[in-house]
């Protein structure tokens, strides 16, 4: 019955999380915010609200370790298994800004939650406040810098939402995040108890692999429409948002302790990101080759085999 409902609630966060960027993209739009600004912040966080739901409501729980668990278990996810299987159907080629801004950010990013980590063990309201100021800061930044096609063809592609369903969408999507989230932290301590595994272990796999859903769906119709740069731009976003938005507004809000996630946890999360800015320089020069997909692919797989066996 856990296993139900853990795929039940998962279907309501991804819903809510939908609704939820709709009516908030229609409100921009109402108010006449440009849709560069839109995509940058709404549309990027909209793929990482399962993430923040989950986490968010894994700490106000007592359960800080699934939530960190899950944005480790979430930016592995994204780079090896999401970015692996993307490159398998094509190669993702590396702009000049991804090199130059995007990828460093994602690197600067888990370099300071490595870091937090490294001196406290944990979270606390400081370090989540630090992290939640970096996040708004390096909007602003990215803001400021060049603005990105890919971004304001999403945004002008979106219909114009009647006035009437922009309020039931931001409250429909909000009520689906809050139930599913809360559920969905219920059904995976249970599996865990069940298995016989910590926590920790199992917001690293099955939890982060599960709220990484949209990111993997959106992914790949990016790779299936022949925009590579978009794959690879919602992998960076989402990594970033993860850490300094998700870990920055949880730890603000309550001190995150570790608990069963390991160094070498977080380790593999900041080597994911370094492996990006790897390929990108040294090995596929300028684009993730299939080949090289396919040895991310199978890292994700040693990981997780390491980690349960």
């Amino acid at each position: 019955m856990d296993y139900i409902i853990l795929v039940i609630s998962l279907a309501i966060i991804i819903v809510g999380a939908m609704l939820l960027t709709d009516g908030s993209v229609a409100v921009a739009r109402r108010f006449r915010v440009p849709e560069f600004v839109v995509g940058l912040t709404i549309m990027a966080v909209g793929t990482s609200m399962p993430e923040l739901t989950v986490s968010f409501m894994s700490a106000i729980n007592g359960h800080g370790e699934m939530a960190i668990g899950n944005v480790v278990g979430s930016n592995i996810f994204n780079v090896f298994a999401i970015l692996g299987v993307c490159a398998l159907f094509s190669p993702i080629v590396f702009t000049r800004t991804n090199v130059r801004r995007d990828i460093p950010l994602c690197i600067i990013a888990s370099l300071m939650f490595t870091a937090m980590t490294l001196i406290g063990g944990n979270i606390s309201h400081i370090e989540g406040a630090i992290l939640f100021i970096s996040y708004v800061a390096m909007i602003i930044y990215m803001i400021r810098a060049e603005k990105s096609e890919a971004v304001q063809a999403a945004g002008e592609s979106a219909p114009a939402m009647p006035t009437w369903r922009i309020p039931i969408w931001i409250v429909l999507g909000l009520a689906g995040l809050i139930f599913g989230g809360d559920i969905f932290v219920e059904s995976a301590s249970n599996i865990a108890r069940a298995w016989g595994v910590s926590e920790a272990t199992i917001a690293i796999t099955l939890v982060a692999g599960g709220t990484s859903m949209p990111e993997l769906a959106s992914s790949l119709v990016s790779i299936l429409k022949g925009k590579t740069s978009l794959a690879l731009g919602n992998v960076l976003g989402s990594n970033i948002a993860n850490i300094l938005l998700i870990l920055g507004l949880c730890g603000s809000t309550i001190p995150l302790t570790m608990g069963g996630v390991a160094m070498t946890d977080i380790y593999v999360a900041l080597a994911a990101a370094g492996f990006i800015m790897l390929s990108a320089l040294v090995i596929g020069r300028d684009k993730l080759t299939r080949f090289e997909g396919a040895v991310f692919v199978a890292c994700y797989v040693g990981y997780v085999y390491t980690l349960l066996y």
